[in-house]
C-alpha cells in the first residue's frame, strides 16, 4: 500500500534546521520504500485558488492561519500502517515540535 507522510512544522522550526536535520532528510528519501516527496517552499509563497460562479479567486497564502503548516511529504509504499508510522516516526519535524500525518493513497 502507498501512504503519503505529510510533514507538518512551524515555520520557526523548519528555519532552525541544521546540517545533521537536513542529512537525517536525506537518509529517509534514500530509505528503502520511498518512491519520492519534496520540501515545499515557506507557507509565504502559497496561493489559495477557490471557484465562485465560474471564476477563479486568488488569494496570497495559505487559507487559514495555523500554528503549523505542510512542509513537505514524502510518497513511501510500505507493508502495512504500522511500517508507514514506524517510517514517519524517523522524520525530524515529529521529534522537532511538529507532526506527521500518514494518508493511505487511492490506488486505482
Amino acid at each position: 500500500m502507498k501512504y503519503a507522510l505529510l510533514i507538518y512544522s512551524s515555520p520557526e522550526a523548519r528555519n532552525r534546521h541544521d546540517e545533521s536535520v537536513l542529512a537525517e532528510y536525506e537518509a529517509i528519501a534514500a530509505a528503502p520504500g520511498i518512491l519520492g516527496g519534496e520540501a515545499l517552499q515557506p507557507v509565504e509563497s502559497a496561493t489559495t485558488v477557490r471557484v465562485a460562479n465560474g471564476q477563479a479567486l486568488l488569494t496570497d497564502g495559505p487559507f487559514v492561519a495555523a500554528k503549523e503548516y505542510l512542509g513537505g511529504f514524502y510518497l513511501l509504499e510500505a507493508d502495512n500502517l504500522d511500517a508507514a508510522t514506524a517510517m514517519a516516526a524517523r522524520i525530524p519535524a515529529a521529534r522537532l515540535g511538529g507532526a506527521i500525518e500518514v494518508r493511505p493513497i487511492v490506488e486505482r
